[in-house]
């Protein structure tokens, strides 16, 4: 009669016994995968709620701040500035200003279908370059803004009390909720 021995593992690895130890190694492995759920969940959480979050800031909050800024603050400025350099700088800053709305507008708008996929759980190819392109593309835009037109901007709105009150008055009318006649 033939015994298997350690001397000979190629026959022991073919035992029926063995057969059982081989799915040991596949039942582990997938167990230790399971184990690592519960550290994902959280962060697969975060994940929607932040898709969720920004899909409907961008549209409510960025879109509409380019808007104001387009609509009113550039053209106020435009007008107060005085006519020479001064003018030219402001139109070279408002063209500027203008075009990085629309590059940023048009990242999101190629981020957006694979971030609604993100806030519904669902798989997506989401750009992780284009993200990082657009964050980094609104923090640039938004120091810009900060350090260069907005100060520039109320030195030139502040020269005449009635320029910054008119502005005021145009983005409170825009952004007041409507008033109900029937109250």
């Amino acid at each position: 009669m033939n015994t298997l021995t350690p001397e000979n593992p190629a026959e022991v690895d073919n035992t029926p016994v063995q057969g059982f130890a081989d799915c040991h190694v596949g039942i582990l492995r997938r167990l230790q995968a399971l184990d690592q759920l519960p550290a994902l969940i959280e962060p697969a959480a975060q994940a929607r709620q932040i898709a969720a979050q920004s899909l409907a800031f961008f549209r409510e909050a960025i879109f509409e701040h380019h808007l104001d800024e387009e609509r009113d603050l550039f053209p106020a400025v435009l007008a107060s500035a005085q006519a020479g350099d001064e003018r030219a700088r402001v139109q070279a800053m408002v063209d500027r200003l203008t075009q990085e709305h629309r590059v940023i507008e048009a990242l999101w708008q190629g981020l957006e279908k694979d971030l609604k996929r993100v806030a519904r759980g669902q798989d997506s190819q989401l750009d992780v370059g284009e993200l990082h392109t657009l964050v980094s593309s609104y923090l640039a835009h938004a120091a810009f803004e900060e350090t260069e037109f907005l100060p520039l901007s109320q030195t030139i709105l502040g020269r005449n009390g009635n320029h910054m009150a008119a502005l005021g008055l145009s983005l409170h009318l825009r952004h007041a909720p409507p008033v109900n006649a029937y109250i």
